[in-house]
């Protein structure tokens, strides 16, 4: 028997946790409507003053529903969300669900080029967006896409009193040749779609991710990876109707997807305020007496760094996680100190569909005192993990290897990616591209990563993508990025550049180019020109050398 499997260490952790939930629902679709039939009236989405329940987002996914299947989507078509973290994207999904449809979640920040890649690779037929990233985005690439149905809508749908300070800066914009979102609910208000046939094999969700393995691939979260981890949140976290969830992670994110709008449909309210803000955070945890959140450890960092933030009641907020990246043990000390709670790390993955390690609630993570990492947990509810070798062999606690983790969470591939699939997944589970190791204590920890993937602010930046916007630069000759230490995001992108021959532009003339070619959080924060930049023999950049 492996060293994995004798594990008795782990049952003084899961004490009251079943070892393998067996999921109470066919769907993630079957697990909002019994929400919906145990209480209707129960609050499903505080936004900002306004709030809707799981009846009346049910009437709405409804309605909307209706609209789409009328403008032909059906079971199997995709249907991409180009939103911030407001009521339509949940009233979206279950609408996308209700069809039998899967809903593809597109990163807001995400510019021309990035938004064009994911409609067309996953063949997107309807369009769900901001009126703001239509014009700025959408409108100029829908051409060169898939899609056939473009649905607009505005943050300031929901508001029903005065326009929080947050929006003040937001104006409603026609949109031509697109349906207003909130239009169709109000027409079809009423209407029901036919019942569907969705078993827990079907693909619910396409979330992408870069991986560590370069492009975009589209994880095939399926209902029963879903439903399995929405009740580990529940279980692990000990989520109920009395807790309320703040719903600072980004709603495309496969975090923000879990453990806020699933785990919302099945236990708990969902705070939401269109993006993050650290002074509204606080506002609306104390007015809400929210009780769990999982972020970035950013999050955390700005609201001890906001003196409006530090003002606010955090009392009620006592489930805190944090996920996404790396967690210093310094700044789990300062926020405990400042409001009182302790930061739990969570570990997991896009194709894990959120945790597959946690620390248990009320416990602290150990820190390794070799390297100074803090554990991301113990394996949650049904989850295996084993660390290996490069050779796939299982090693003993102590020794580093890489992640793989198993386990009903874990996706089946990714779309229409065979080889991808087939290069990640394996019986065991997925190749995680984490290296780390189990202690004897079943706690396992990351002390780096195996390739050169870069998490800034919780994001996933491949520099290969980067360096690719630093080449159509006219008087770049040479490019390579690398990750760099970043006390507030855990790590930012710097760029090394060498320059054409008699080329006078300087690293900040390198930054400013880059905005608006790529998301924010992908662009460099720094450019270095350099005279050379250093190669192998063969003539390869040795990022290595860089980092060093």
């Amino acid at each position: 028997m492996s060293a994995y499997a004798q594990r008795p260490w782990l049952a003084q952790y899961q004490a009251g946790v079943p070892a393998d939930i067996t999921p109470e629902f066919p769907n993630a679709l079957a697990m909002f409507k019994a929400s919906v039939a145990a209480n209707a009236q129960r609050p499903l989405i505080h936004y900002f003053d306004t709030t809707q329940t799981l009846g009346e987002v049910d009437r709405m996914s409804d309605a909307l529903a209706v609209a789409l299947a009328e403008r032909g989507i059906g079971a199997g078509d995709r249907v991409a969300v180009y939103l911030q973290n407001v009521p339509q994207f949940v009233i979206t999904m279950l609408a996308a669900w209700k069809l039998g449809a899967i809903m593809v979640s597109v990163n807001p920040m995400l510019r021309h080029k990035e938004v064009k890649v994911i409609l067309n690779d996953s063949g997107a037929k309807a369009l769900v967006t901001l009126e703001s990233l239509f014009h700025d985005v959408a409108a100029e690439v829908l051409g060169e896409t898939p899609v056939k149905v473009v649905l607009t809508t505005s943050e300031l749908e929901f508001i029903t009193g005065e326009v929080p300070s947050l929006l003040k800066g937001s104006a409603r914009r026609a949109c031509p040749g697109t349906d207003d979102l909130c239009t169709l609910l109000k027409q079809y208000d009423g209407k029901f779609p036919p019942p569907v046939e969705i078993d827990g094999e079907k693909i619910a969700l396409l979330t992408y991710t870069s991986g560590t393995t370069g492009p975009p691939k589209g994880a095939m979260n399926l209902h029963r990876n879903i439903v399995y981890n929405t009740q580990v949140y529940r279980a692990w976290m000990s989520l109920s109707e009395k807790d309320v969830i703040v719903g600072v992670a980004p709603l495309f994110h496969v975090t923000g997807l879990i453990a806020c709008v699933t785990a919302a449909m099945l236990c708990a309210p969902l705070v939401l305020y269109f993006r993050f803000d650290p002074a509204v955070t606080a506002e609306l945890i104390e007015k809400y007496k929210a009780t769990f959140i999982v972020a970035s450890i950013t999050v955390y960092i700005a609201l001890m760094n906001n003196e409006e933030a530090r003002k606010r009641d955090f009392s009620s907020l006592k489930k805190v996680y944090s996920g996404g990246a790396p967690v210093a043990p310094a700044t789990v000390e300062a926020y405990q100190k400042l409001f009182g709670a302790y930061i739990h790390n969570i570990y997991g993955m896009t194709e894990t569909t959120s945790p597959s390690h946690a620390v248990p609630f009320g416990a602290d993570a150990p820190v390794d005192p070799a390297t100074g990492a803090l554990s991301v947990g113990v394996p949650v509810c049904g989850a295996t993990v084993y660390i290996v070798d490069d050779e796939g062999n299982e090693l003993p606690p102590g020794q580093i290897g890489e992640l793989v983790s198993g386990g009903p969470m874990v996706v089946p591939g990714y779309w229409q990616k065979p080889e991808e699939t087939k290069n990640t997944f394996e019986a065991r589970g997925i190749h995680t591209g984490d290296v780390g190791f189990m202690d004897d204590k079943g706690y396992f920890y990351i002390v780096d990563r195996k390739k050169d993937l870069i998490i800034a602010s919780g994001y996933k930046v491949w520099p290969r993508e980067v360096e690719d916007v630093l080449y159509t630069h006219p008087d770049v000759r040479e490019a390579a990025v690398v990750g760099v230490a970043d006390a507030y995001r855990g790590e930012s992108v710097k760029a090394f550049v060498s320059l054409k021959p008699g080329a006078k532009t300087t690293g900040a003339d390198i930054v400013e180019f880059c905005k608006g070619l790529m998301a924010a959080y992908k662009r460099p924060h720094e450019v270095e020109i350099v005279d050379e930049l250093p190669k192998t023999a063969s003539g390869k950049i040795m990022r290595r050398e860089l980092r060093k």
